[in-house]
């Protein structure tokens, strides 16, 4: 995925199977009573609780967070974002150059080593490889101490708050957040594996309220305490195709067709594709570097998209296939992990020529010849009877009993009993490891991983490391892009859908998408609140709106994913997105050859005010339609 790519790779390889631990983590009741120490890397924003992929439930995050705040635990926010972690919990702001959180938890290694804070009888039993660790870490190979002084001049830090932090985090009872965004930079996979190995230096892994967790606020059932009940869902088949490519990297593929390129420790070869059929998603949306993927995306002779807006997805396509929104047809809402089910009444007729992804594919099945193998002779409704009669199959397989289907539709909503105690990730293989192993090759924590040094990656190599990204504020490409550009979560949105919403629209200024630039950087440039200025580096260029802030650390800009494309011609290959999409200016580079994840977040720019009157927004305008 977009969302974590870095992570599904790299953690099978390090702390197991990687699922498990995204939609598991020590749950948010055993926090409040136990942690005295939450330290989150990447902050954990508030606003990005408020989302779940399948259902609508009960949002519990911002209540949680109180109550952990009241029970005495104490936040540090590692972030260059101050509202990266909520207010009200009075959080400790450390504000590094993006980018370096490697380097960080590097430092705070060295202190717990130079003062003799690690836990090494958990290092011993529980982890494989601390030896080869330790040697990078003090330097005995590359005669480079990763101390927290070194760690300071990378993040533009003072050493003395980096000591400091890995003293409490020793003492204290103290759980580690990493972001999902963390990944979401070139090599982030070193961030969730120094996450793991500094959890486990400290040695917490499987107590309650410590050890670490991934993407704390990410989604609202992050942590919530409930059942991970297993849903229902169309029998997949078996896919005769067996080439295939990491998401993020669907640019190459179309520009470089029988290219060769490395994932996760094997070869493969890019296809030649003459066909793309899009349906769900927004590859303007989510992928970088937009020049180049319009690019790209010239070379298939056909594009089909199935998109219920005139998304720039569906603006460059040959063939649109209308589809309903979710108030168009009949469905189940509900999600893995989720509290409830809920029957999803169809509340008006489809608009136009509109029709649900069921019957499109059912009509194109029927051409094909297939559509009684396809449908297996059900409509719509028979359709959510039968996914509703297997989630109840696997629902009761969990001692949780569903009501039949009619009664269920009847009510509209179901609500799964709450999990009974807390749960705390890894407390079994705490407790045994010999008797509960992880899914690793070595049924341990592999802090030095001997499958990910066989794969010989200078990107990736066998242990957690720092490695410099290409663009960041320590590099001499900064001398003509000096400031970081980061690109985060939406409060308005989903990330692009319902950029056309009300709620969304309000949220810009002048019609273009905000950017936040600190106090510092605004006078520098002669900027103040509500000024368009023009973003640039060498992919392209955007119009926003101005927001002073003093939430953005001095050097770095913040601007929301999600504004819908719409570029104007800059002259050669390149354009301006004159409403603010900023992955116009992001890196479209692999975060390494082993997961080949999204580079977005390792991304430098330059602004400067328009004195000009910026062009209109058409990003919502249909196109023309030329009646048959």
């Amino acid at each position: 995925t977009y969302s974590r790519a870095a992570a599904e790779v790299i953690l099978p390889h390090v702390i197991g199977k990687s699922w498990d631990f995204i939609v598991s983590p020590t749950s948010w009741p055993s926090i409040v009573e136990h942690t005295e120490l939450m330290v989150a890397f990447g902050g954990m924003p508030l606003k990005n609780s408020q989302i779940s992929a399948g259902g609508v439930y009960r949002h519990r995050q911002r209540e949680y967070m109180l109550e952990a705040r009241r029970a005495g635990t104490e936040f540090v926010n590692i972030s260059p974002l101050k509202d990266d972690v909520a207010e009200f919990l009075e959080a400790q702001w450390i504000l590094p150059r993006p980018n370096t959180d490697v380097a960080i938890m590097l430092g705070i290694a060295h202190t717990l080593v130079d003062e003799c804070l690690q836990d090494q009888a958990y290092l011993d039993t529980h982890c494989v490889g601390y030896d080869r660790f330790s040697r990078y870490l003090m330097g005995d190979d590359d005669r480079q101490v990763k101390s927290a002084e070194w760690a300071a001049t990378i993040a533009d830090l003072d050493a003395t708050d980096i000591r400091d932090l890995a003293r409490r985090m020793a003492r204290k009872r103290t759980m580690i957040s990493v972001s999902w965004s963390l990944t979401r930079q070139e090599h982030g996979e070193q961030s969730y594996w120094m996450g793991v190995t500094l959890a486990a230096m400290i040695g917490q892994i499987g107590l309650p309220g410590g050890g670490i967790g991934f993407g704390y606020s990410a989604e609202n059932k992050m942590g919530t305490p409930v059942e991970d009940v297993r849903l229902g869902s169309f029998p997949a088949g078996k896919n005769a195709v067996d080439t295939f490519i990491p998401v993020a990297r669907i640019a190459d593929m179309l520009l470089s067709p029988g290219e060769k390129f490395q994932y996760n420790g094997a070869t493969y070869t890019f296809p030649d594709i003459k066909l793309i059929y899009w349906a769900g998603g927004n590859p303007f949306h989510h992928h970088q570097d937009l020049n180049r993927l319009t690019k790209a995306w010239r070379k298939p002779e056909t594009v089909i998209c199935q998109e219920m807006w005139w998304t720039s997805t569906a603006r460059h396509s040959d063939i649109v296939l209308p589809c309903t929104s979710p108030l168009e047809r009949n469905d189940i809402g509900g999600a893995s992990g989720g509290s409830t089910l809920q029957a999803m009444y169809q509340a008006c007729l489809p608009a136009g020529k509109a029709r649900s992804d069921y019957e499109i594919f059912s009509r194109i099945s029927k051409h094909l010849g297939t559509k009684d193998v396809f449908t297996e002779g059900r409509d719509e409704m028979e359709w959510l009877a039968e996914l509703y009669r297997t989630t109840a199959v696997y629902a009761k397989e969990r001692g949780t009993k569903l009501p039949k289907f009619d009664e269920f539709w009847e009510n509209g909503f179901f609500e799964y009993p709450r999990q009974i105690g807390h749960h705390v990730m890894l407390e079994d293989f705490r407790s045994d490891p010999v008797a509960n192993p992880l899914t690793t090759p070595s049924g341990k924590i592999e802090i030095f991983s001997e499958t990910v040094d066989s794969f010989d990656y200078e990107d990736c190599p066998g242990h957690p490391t720092w490695l410099e990204p290409e663009e960041w504020l320590g590099s001499s490409k900064s001398n003509k892009y000096p400031f970081h550009f980061v690109s985060n979560q939406p409060k308005t949105r989903l990330h692009s859908q319902l950029d056309n919403g009300v709620t969304s629209l309000r949220s810009k200024i002048k019609g273009r998408e905000r950017i936040r630039v600190n106090p510092f950087d605004a006078l520098n440039k002669g900027v103040e609140d509500g000024d368009i200025v023009k973003v640039i580096n060498g992919r392209g260029a955007l119009l926003a709106g101005v927001e002073v802030s003093s939430q953005v650390r001095i050097g770095v800009l913040q601007m929301a994913t999600g504004a819908w494309w719409d570029p104007i011609g800059l002259g050669g290959n390149e354009s301006l997105c004159k409403h603010g999409n900023v992955n116009v200016l992001t890196l479209d580079k692999g975060t390494s050859s082993l997961a080949q994840g999204p580079s977005a977040l390792s991304c430098l720019v330059d602004f400067e005010r328009l004195d000009l009157d910026p062009p209109e927004v058409s990003a919502f305008s249909p196109p023309a339609i030329n009646e048959l």
